[in-house]
């Protein structure tokens, strides 16, 4: 176990031994470093404090020294599986304990961690537990159906783990039973491969080297964060399938000691029962979260306590300038904000920078190289708008068994995540949109971002998305799609008035043409709009969608 001086730090065998727990243990960076290197930050935050409450859940609880015994378990089990160092382990689950100690027993083995998207069919995760070839596959038992196929196509897989019962695979407690929850002796850092959301053909595992160097985000975070083990706690708020809430719901607070509370599925009230009730302190959103919290009625937001809330990072989607005014007038100056890339470069901007750049995402951070290129690749000016590209780091991405997608992404040493958006003279970047996404009318760009913006502050509506839809004389057309507040009705007239308000505030050819009204536009999860799904009917029998 990790040790400082003047620290009592207890191993599970102290504990065994009966000696006291000291409650001013305290985190030496350079130590933690140490043990993050060989994948064992749990352990190392387990022999400080192992009876503080490191998870909470509908699924159960766990401590610190909990769960770490229970990664060991399982670690050895993975093992005695055949999983070693660069081998595959597919992991589909809900939030609950078992998915964190399945990530922490992969972190400390070697092997390669898949969260697989829960809500994909049955032949896509048997796809990505096939193409990832993992060797073991530990399943919720919600899903049962999608893993007996993947058990059955897979040629990989020699064993699956059930949180709950599923024919054909073990049962995961009963499983670890048999194992030593001691610190492993010899451990070995893992790495994780995320699949792509598959926008255009199969799903691509998104693969890098193992590197325990934090990233100058990461710095960043803990550094505004400046958690407090020893009081704080986090909210989990979105899948931990996906990329952010893993890294920033549950790797920033975990990495520094704080205990998580997991939401099964992310709710407006129930957030803030759940900051009031446990006194959360951080947290991760999106956007769409920002949206639905502040529709809450006002008898609702008055219901509960969420002062305890001191830092709020967001990201992932561009957010309307006047919701996030209005959440920092709620909340304070402690809403942070990032735009990065998992592949390396990032910007941040926090409340008080923020306020006098309505609108920006922030400027970059020290070791990020970022561009905006025109279609040629040139570089553009300030405040031109273009694709946006980052430098690539020398420990590089790669599609997973895809070659030509991985070159496909780098311009030279450059790469995108096809953002479009432009830098104001004082180095200020703010995002417009998604390349993909752009509209073309009469040769002209539109970000359907920036009209989305202006929508969402007419008082009627509730969610918007806005697309481009086939039009014979322009290519394209500017389409709204709108989802209306409680008490207001789809008319002719109402949808009349939204584009009369577009155009209030913005030229006319980029005001929408037309407004059509939905009751439940499609989402994922993380409670983001899927434009592409929203674009796909107005294009059906059609052989290009541009």
């Amino acid at each position: 176990m990790p040790r400082r001086a003047g620290a009592s730090v207890v191993s599970p065998t102290d504990r065994e031994r009966g000696e006291p727990l000291s409650t001013r243990a305290k985190v030496d960076p350079e130590e933690l470093q140490k043990w993050a290197a060989r994948g064992m930050v749990l352990a190392y935050h387990a022999g400080l404090a192992p009876e503080r409450q490191a998870v909470v859940s509908r699924f159960g609880s766990r401590s610190w020294g909990e769960l770490n015994e229970n990664a060991n378990r399982l670690a050895r089990r993975l093992r005695l599986a055949g999983v070693g160092p660069g081998d595959g382990v597919a992991l589909l689950a809900r939030n609950r304990p078992e998915f964190i100690e399945t990530l922490q027993a992969v972190s400390r083995i070697g092997g390669r961690m898949t969260p697989i998207n829960w809500h994909l069919s049955a032949e896509d995760v048997a796809y990505i537990v096939t193409d990832c070839e993992a060797k073991v596959l530990v399943a919720d038992g919600a899903f049962a159906d999608s893993a007996i196929e993947a058990m059955a196509l897979s040629p990989h897989l020699v064993e699956g783990l059930a949180l709950g019962s599923i024919e054909g695979l073990d049962d995961y407690h009963l499983a670890l039973a048999d194992h030593d929850g001691e610190n492993l002796e010899d451990p070995t850092l893992g790495s994780s491969m995320l699949y792509t959301s598959g926008t255009t053909g199969r799903p691509k595992g998104v693969f890098r080297r193992p590197d325990p160097t934090p990233a100058p985000l990461l710095l960043k975070f803990r550094e505004t964060a400046a958690c407090n083990p020893e009081t704080d706690m986090a909210l989990v708020t979105g899948p931990l399938y996906h990329a952010a809430p893993l890294a920033l719901n549950l790797a920033i607070p975990f990495g520094v000691g704080v205990g998580v509370i997991l939401m099964d599925k992310w709710d407006a009230e129930e957030t803030l029962q759940l900051i009031d009730r446990h006194r959360a302190t951080h947290t991760h959103m999106v956007a769409t979260m920002f949206h639905r919290l502040l529709a809450l009625p006002d008898d609702i937001k008055q219901k509960y306590d969420i002062s305890s809330m001191r830092w709020v990072v967001h990201g992932a989607a561009p957010c309307p300038v006047h919701i996030k005014q209005a959440m920092i007038e709620w909340l304070g100056p402690v809403i942070h904000e990032y735009y990065a890339a998992t592949e390396g470069g990032s910007y941040y901007v926090d409340s008080d920078e923020w306020l006098t750049k309505p609108g920006t995402v922030g400027r970059p951070l020290e070791g990020t190289e970022a561009q905006v290129q025109d279609d040629e690749g040139r570089v553009v000016g300030a405040n031109e708008t273009g694709t946006v590209y980052f430098k690539a780091p020398e420990n590089r991405f790669v599609y997973f068994k895809a070659p030509e997608k991985t070159a496909s992404s780098y311009r030279g040493d450059y790469f995108t995540m096809g953002d479009m958006g432009y830098v104001d003279a004082e180095g200020y970047l703010f995002l417009t949109g998604r390349s993909a996404e752009t509209i073309i009318a009469g040769g002209v760009n539109i970000y359907p971002q920036e009209v989305d913006d202006i929508i969402h502050q007419h008082p009627a509506v509730y969610e918007v998305c806005t697309i481009g839809i086939p039009n014979q004389e322009w290519g394209e057309s500017v389409l709204s799609v709108v989802e209306l507040k409680e008490g207001f009705e789809p008319s002719e007239e109402l949808a009349e008035e939204m584009v009369q308000w577009t155009r209030e505030h913005l030229p006319h050819y980029k005001s929408p043409r037309r407004i059509d009204f939905a009751t439940d536009l499609p989402r994922l999860p993380t409670g983001k709009i899927l434009r592409r799904q929203v674009r796909e009917p107005y294009w059906a029998g059609r052989d290009k969608s541009i």
